[in-house]
């Protein structure tokens, strides 16, 4: 496997693999790693489907990318997924797959005709004081020495990041501007998550940095990703005759491991509550996604909180099993032992009439039943003592959505601090308290509150408590290679195998694993795409340092040394030069 860019690889079609007619792949878990897995089989690998088979242990495929319509509670959506242009992998596999909406186009069109059409932007990105604007104005409010801590944390090695926190790397000042604001509301960092992780997120998407006050940088799909992203590829590989293997659930893989080689020789599982086992040859290629962010979840509904589950979940507990045989598997305890520092709770609220819609049309100043952007991202509370944030995606978030409701997802940062009007942490609210403090943050008049919360919305609360365990501070190997050194037919894929530059919490992450994966274990011969490479675009950097800066020049800096160097040197050292035209042209001077 190697990484390539620009479009000649991009184009072009590989020939078949030696022997893969003589293959089979069996994938553990239906998530968007496992399905994009089974894509790239399919249409690089060139396998074909019927030697393919999804072992996936609920009743249907999605992974964390959910969207159901449950008969009993209504509407759910656990969470949401933000994308970009620069998802390079996404978009080479989703231009391969056929929109179930518009005969003869790919589910790459249809998204990328939608966003044209309706670009993102958030008109309100955080409110104060019950519903009004807090004026962060688009503006970032870094001191000068927060932002040098930004610009060392950006050029710091990852090996000096290893098992720190971002507690460790930033301080007060930092930690009260609007770009912690914006960012751990929009990611779900909180202070003792891992500074690498932070570290790589601002080099990966350092290149829109301008966009992150209003969202601008973002694209949505049309309706919950599940619908627009989970069911076009599940049709594609059943079309292409896929084994999907659901109510199985996988405890583990038993390999024979010599001094230099790693084969994995066994599956273990139980299905229909009973075990069983897949014996395999090396010409059986095994693709398990190990952990996962939603293991666990459980739902409440208006009357009842959800409960806090932390028992050993399948996939957790799968992982383990593989790391026991050899150190390279990885080590799953360093993000799954601490579920008080890796939880989170969202919620899925659905009006029922006209009188909510009326407080969120006056904040998001757009028509929430257009069919067009709304929120364009979540508005935060900023005075919210949960420090809750709520959005509405286009209307309708699900195909069968009745026209006079809307779908609104919640989430509350601090899940164990009393609420402002609910006196209670949200782990121990019901729906219906927790619509109550998400009206009392839109304006809803407190004497009116528990009569709308009762009435005109339906909440589904979810307790998911591993939402952020990628985030956990971790060191060099406790995420294992995506195809482990040794291994023949092996590999791990999702959010916590690793891979080079890229950043988890995201539908890349998956789909690169994936195609790591398959190329590696297939050999299959046309390049990966690398990781956008903004961070080493000179322009990238000069246009970030200025937006970041708030629109301050180099001279406006309060660093003396640099002031210094401007005033004496810098300048007639580029006078003339292109150095000083880019200079200009970004505004630093």
């Amino acid at each position: 496997m190697y990484y390539s860019n620009g479009n000649y690889e991009a184009f072009a079609h590989p020939r078949a693999p030696k022997g893969v007619d003589r293959k089979s792949a069996y994938l553990v878990g239906s998530g968007l790693a496992s399905l994009a897995a089974a894509c790239f089989l399919i249409r690089d690998g060139q396998m074909k489907g019927e030697h393919i088979h999804i072992l996936e242990e609920m009743k249907l495929p999605g992974g964390a990318c959910d969207g159901i319509q449950d008969p009993t509670k209504g509407f759910i959506i656990r969470g949401g997924r933000e994308m970009e242009n620069h998802f390079e992998c996404l978009w080479d596999l989703f231009h391969s797959i056929p929109s179930l909406e518009t005969e003869g186009a790919s589910v790459l069109d249809e998204y990328y005709w939608l966003n044209k059409e309706d670009p993102n932007y958030s008109l309100m990105r955080a409110t104060i004081n019950r519903g009004e604007d807090a004026h962060t104005d688009g503006k970032f409010a870094l001191s000068d020495k927060a932002a040098m801590e930004i610009m060392k944390l950006f050029f710091t090695k990852d090996e000096d990041l290893y098992d720190k926190t971002i507690d460790d790397v930033f301080d007060d000042e930092f930690f009260s501007s609007n770009f912690w604001l914006y960012w751990r509301t929009m990611f779900a960092f909180e202070q003792w998550h891992s500074a690498l992780e932070m570290k790589l997120y601002i080099q990966r998407f350092i290149h829109h940095i301008g966009g992150l006050p209003d969202f601008s940088a973002l694209k949505f799909t049309k309706y919950n990703q599940y619908e627009s992203l989970i069911l076009p590829m599940v049709k594609f590989l059943e079309d292409h005759h896929v084994d999907f293997i659901y109510d199985t659930r996988v405890t583990n893989v038993v390999f024979d491991i010599r001094k230099d080689k790693k084969t994995a020789t066994q599956i273990e599982c139980i299905r229909n509550g009973q075990k069983m086992s897949i014996q395999l040859t090396e010409n059986d290629l095994v693709f398990v996604t190990n952990g996962s962010c939603t293991e666990n979840s459980t739902l409440g509904d208006e009357t009842h909180v959800p409960q806090f589950d932390t028992l050993p979940g399948g996939c957790w507990e799968l992982w383990r099993n593989i790391a026991r045989q050899d150190a390279s598997f990885g080590h799953p305890d360093k993000f799954c032992a601490n579920p008080e520092k890796t939880y989170w709770e969202s919620a899925t609220i659905t009006t029922l009439d006209n009188k909510i819609p009326p407080y969120l049309q006056k904040i998001c100043k757009r028509d929430p039943f257009s069919g067009k952007v709304v929120t364009g991202g979540i508005v935060t509370a900023k005075d919210s003592n949960w420090l809750l944030s709520w959005t509405i995606n286009r209307q309708p978030h699900f195909k069968n959505q009745p026209k006079d409701q809307l779908i609104v997802w919640f989430y509350g940062l601090f899940g164990d601090v009393p609420g402002n009007f609910v006196k209670k942490p949200m782990r121990e609210c019901t729906g219906i308290e927790i619509t109550e403090e998400w009206l009392y943050h839109i304006g809803v008049p407190e004497d009116e509150i528990h009569e709308l919360a009762l009435h005109s919305a339906r909440c589904i609360p979810c307790m998911m408590p591993y939402i952020t365990a990628f985030f956990m501070p971790r060191t060099a190997g406790d995420r294992p290679k995506v195809v482990p050194d040794g291994c023949v037919n092996f590999a791990f894929i999702g959010q916590f195998a690793e891979t080079l530059r890229d950043t988890v919490f995201t539908t890349e992450y998956s789909v690169r694993t994936a195609m790591e994966a398959v190329y590696t274990l297939l050999d299959v011969d046309r390049g990966v795409p690398e990781v956008f490479n903004s961070c080493y675009d000179v322009r990238v950097l000069l246009d970030s340092t200025y937006k970041m800066m708030d629109g301050k020049k180099l001279a406006d800096i309060d660093v003396p040394w640099l002031v210094k160097w401007i005033e004496k040197k810098g300048m007639k050292k580029i006078q003339g030069t292109v150095i000083e035209e880019m200079l200009q042209r970004y505004h630093l001077i």
